[in-house]
């Protein structure tokens, strides 16, 4: 079962959640796919065994046989191609490639009737594997500073999801592409929010997301004793399951600000954890036999 690890904002305890439920459970693996700020590793000081650097294609053009038809600047859905046909003397031609812009779909390769266009690799990030203890495995990617695109990296951290074990997806906030890539797949999402406006606000958009993506969801309000009723009274009359409340606890906040999971001192939260992920399982098998 893969679950994904979701909010519609940042700061609300998506990765504290993540990594709990993680620890909470036997033969999982935890995708960190917040490859802009990936910090799950931090709380569980993974060993890492291995480190592969990741790229995508991107167009580069033999100007010796182009013809400059336009043809790779019409197919290309992300204008990462101008062409400059010249004039009539031929001059000012030209062909330019904007690497920030590719998304490396190979379009252009495939449809150039000249030929013409050929795939280099770029480097856009890195993505780092190994292990956590005895029993889980660990992922993320790191993508580089001044990258603009996330989701290619994003799927090539998904490509090392074991299906034999449990996979926990920790995935960006907001509800954008990054999001909708990371969580693209899962069986189940789990959306962890605050009893805030602005929690409530971002929840619903990041609800709109997955009804359109037709993924199963269920909600964790994180500090859920503070601010005001309004998730708890959306997801009732929204039929959304509350799967789990977490206080606004001192201590877990302090075990948090020195990277200490909070199920390692905590001990009942073990069984909460395993409690939602038994709870998510059957859900899932009820909607399976209807």
């Amino acid at each position: 079962m893969i679950i994904s690890v979701a909010s519609g904002k940042g700061g609300t305890g998506k990765t504290t959640v993540a990594v709990n439920l993680a620890l909470s459970l036997k033969n999982v693996q935890l995708l960190d796919c917040d490859v802009e700020e990936p910090n799950a590793h931090l709380f569980l000081n993974p060993t890492m065994s291995i480190k592969k650097v990741a790229t995508i294609p991107i167009p580069q053009v033999d100007e010796s046989l182009c013809t400059y038809c336009g043809k790779c600047r019409e197919v290309c859905a992300y204008n990462a191609i101008a062409v400059f046909p010249g004039d009539d003397n031929k001059k000012g031609r030209g062909v330019l490639i904007f690497p920030n812009l590719c998304h490396g779909c190979g379009g252009c390769t495939l449809l150039c009737p000249e030929h013409a266009i050929h795939e280099v690799e770029k480097e856009i990030g890195v993505i780092e594997a190994g292990t956590c203890g005895d029993d889980m495995q660990f992922v993320h990617g790191k993508l580089n500073v001044g990258e603009i695109m996330s989701p290619p990296l994003i799927r090539q951290v998904k490509q090392y999801s074991y299906r034999s074990r449990t996979v926990i997806i920790d995935a960006p906030p907001g509800t954008s592409c990054p999001v909708i890539g990371s969580v693209k797949g899962s069986d189940y999402c789990i959306l962890v929010t605050e009893p805030t406006p602005f929690g409530l606000n971002d929840l619903i958009l990041a609800v709109e997301v997955l009804e359109k993506m037709k993924i199963p969801f269920g909600v964790v309000i994180n500090r859920s004793d503070i601010g005001d009723g309004g998730v708890d009274n959306y997801c009732k009359d929204k039929h959304i399951p509350v799967l789990m409340h977490i206080p606004f606890d001192k201590e877990i906040a302090f075990l948090y600000s020195n990277g200490i999971p909070f199920v390692l001192e905590k001990k009942e939260y073990v069984q909460k954890f395993a409690d939602m992920f038994a709870a998510i399982g059957a859900e899932l098998n009820g909607k399976t036999s209807l």
